[in-house]
């Protein structure tokens, strides 16, 4: 039997900077849903990417001194860098300067208008920069862009329009006759009351006030606009052919199931989207989800660089782990109204659920095991009524997470799981095992319990592992149990009796003290900035040859005093900020060894990964640009200044020592 199709996607992140954890938040989302519905054995296809044309890019990448396409190449691959980073399982990463896209776009566009649906005119209005968007007069709020709140301009030019109004109509009957549409109800509210029910004017949809975006084939000193280029993305993704040779992928999976978006961008996406398929005679999406934003502070600001309040989840995992950031993101943004992120929330929230509640059941049931029964989990079936609470507690909670994930509530299913792992600390209040330990005639009692409790946590974890993938794994290894599957998720007693749990429990999550993390996030700034400082230090210098001075003689003691050995490297990144720094890791013997090196002008990352060199390894670490250096590797210098890795003449094993 072939599994039902589930196509999710994420709306493309912009290019314009580097992503924080409020844009970050809804790719973690987007992957909770789609492994969920792999789990409930859906055959799913997630796909997020990069959105990179547009005239706010093409001021970036000028103002930065290079060209559009190299400055996009970069901040898409540092989101593509987040996305891997937070563990999210999208197919596929589209990119809007893909030829691929960019053909199909044209010929999307060429299809409107031969249909008549697209036309040549003067556009006059006033225009959003960042939004690249147009506005009435009417619609603007206090005088400002309705979208972002920044300033507008006038813009009057040559441009072509959509007939957005020939289609409003059998909008709007689409969505009163589809109610789970848009969501949550009250954005689907917003948009009928404040743009479809007012009447929808034609849209702007090409500009020739800059060149980086699609050009228009027929006439080229036109470009798409840029939401044109970036909502067909959807499409052209798997596999849409304007031609009608279209994709098997894309008859398979379209129409989508759901479009995951911020609740900013919901007019694109449930106006300007559902017009653009109904002229392309294509289905319309079967949902549109606008979460809403994760604020921070405790007066729940918009994060913005300006304020110096933005948060990025790359920083977040460096302090408190991949599955820590994903669970706060999920569990405290509200459904419908905007979450708040704060160090101290943040703290709270892991040492209440995930240290005190999760890790410390965890750990607490592990170690009876093997403390009572040399770590071999039996059920004795040695029942009492306490027992059934807690079982019908467990095998009720699958049906509650998934009538939740079927409503898109993730924090409240992130809840019911919670709730179990709960109920289980609850059980072993109720039960005492260390009481029963105490009394050989309730060993078979004991047993009954411990086993109880394997069982339910096995059962919580399968649940848990679409939002926490890494710890519920850590999970089953710790049980010697493997995941559940959708059939199995809701019968009690499926673990093996007589299976044999780790002998060392591994601690989940530590709990954290406030000031500690907060005394980290200050060394951290502080750090940066004297990066920042450094770099641009060494911008000023002039670039000089030195000759070398010969340098005081030392005794045969004074060289014994340093240690040479063979160090082989296994990883190797530049040093962000800095022209002249490499940071790599370098295996020497069984350690594992971080230098920082002034050679970024001689060697790329990828030619050092790999290299056989002498390292000087018993140096007292030095922090360079705001990492820890632990060595330093060797090289040879000419007069011309040019450097050479000191590498071993014969095959040497990492550690040997050098004499």
């Amino acid at each position: 039997m072939s599994k039902k199709p589930y196509y999710i996607t994420t709306a493309i992140a912009y290019t314009s900077a580097k992503p924080h954890i409020g844009n970050t938040y809804e790719i973690v989302l987007a992957d909770s849903i789609a492994r969920f519905k792999r789990w409930e054995g859906y055959d799913v296809f997630f796909q997020t990417g990069t959105d990179e044309h547009g005239q706010k890019i093409e001021q970036k990448a000028k103002e930065a001194g290079i060209k559009p396409k190299e400055y996009v190449d970069k901040i898409a691959g540092e989101i593509k860098r987040i996305w891997d980073l937070m563990n999210t399982s999208y197919d596929k990463f589209i990119r809007t300067t893909d030829p691929d896209h960019e053909i199909q776009v044209q010929k999307i566009f060429k299809k409107l208008y031969e249909k008549g649906d697209i036309y040549k005119g003067y556009y006059e209005g006033m225009y959003c920069t960042p939004c690249e968007s147009f506005f009435t007069p009417s619609q603007l709020k206090d005088g400002k862009c309705p979208d972002c709140g920044r300033e507008v301009h006038y813009a009057k030019e040559e441009a072509y329009f959509f007939k957005m109004s020939k289609y409003a109509d059998r909008l709007i009957s689409h969505i009163k006759e589809n109610p789970e549409f848009i969501q949550p109800e009250s954005r689907k509210n917003e948009m009928m009351n404040n743009f479809l029910i007012p009447g929808l004017q034609d849209l702007c949809v090409s500009r020739t006030s800059f060149k980086w975006g699609i050009p228009v084939d027929f006439d080229d000193k036109h470009v798409v606009y840029v939401w044109i280029d970036a909502l067909s993305n959807y499409i052209t993704g798997i596999g849409y052919d304007a031609d009608g040779n279209s994709s098997e992928q894309f008859k398979k999976y379209w129409p989508a199931d759901l479009h995951l978006i911020g609740k900013d961008i919901l007019r694109f996406h449930t106006i300007y989207w559902p017009i653009m398929l109904m002229a392309l005679d294509i289905p319309l999406p079967k949902q549109v989800f606008g979460h809403p934003w994760l604020l921070t502070g405790s007066s729940g600001d918009k994060m913005s660089k300006s304020k110096g309040n933005v948060l990025y989840a790359d920083e977040l995992v460096k302090l408190f782990g991949v599955d820590a950031v994903r669970y706060f993101v999920l569990h405290e943004m509200p459904f419908e109204n905007d979450g708040i992120i704060t160090w101290e929330l943040l703290v709270e929230r892991i040492n209440s659920d995930l240290a005190n509640t999760l890790g410390n059941l965890v750990n607490r049931t592990v170690s009876m095991i093997n403390k009572y029964f040399n770590g071999i989990v039996r059920d004795a079936k040695v029942e009492e009524p306490v027992d059934e609470d807690l079982k019908k507690t467990v095998t009720e909670t699958p049906d509650k997470v998934i009538a939740k994930m079927n409503q898109l509530r993730v924090a409240d299913a992130l809840t019911e799981i919670i709730n179990l792992f709960k109920r289980c600390n609850k059980y072993i209040d109720e039960t005492m095992p260390w009481i029963l330990a105490k009394d050989e005639t309730k060993k078979e009692r004991l047993e009954t319990v411990l086993y109880n409790l394997v069982e339910s946590i096995c059962i919580g974890a399968s649940l848990l592992k679409s939002f926490m993938p890494d710890t519920a794994d850590k999970i089953f290894a710790q049980l010697s149990a493997k995941e559940r599957t959708v059939e199995e998720i809701k019968e009690f007693g499926l673990y093996p009796s007589g299976t044999k749990v780790t002998e060392k429990p591994e601690i989940l999550f530590a709990r954290l003290d406030i000031n500690e993390v907060l005394k980290q996030v200050e060394e951290a700034k502080k750090a940066e900035n004297e990066t920042k400082e450094e770099v641009s230090k060494e911008e000023k210098k002039d670039e000089q040859v030195i000759d070398l001075e010969a340098k005081p003689e030392i005794t045969y003691d004074d060289f014994a005093k340093l240690q040479f050995q063979v160090g082989e490297i296994i990883a190797c990144e530049e040093v962000k900020n800095s022209k002249k720094l490499l940071c790599s890791q370098v295996k020497i013997g069984s350690q594992v060894k971080q230098i920082v090196s002034g050679i970024k002008a001689h060697y790329t990352p990828d030619q050092m990964v790999g290299k056989k060199v002498m390292v000087v390894t018993n140096l007292k670490p030095a922090k360079l640009a705001g990492l820890i250096s632990e060595g330093m590797i060797l090289c040879a210098e000419d007069a011309e200044g040019n450097l050479s890795l000191m590498v071993p003449e014969r095959p040497m094993p990492p550690g040997a020592e050098i004499r």
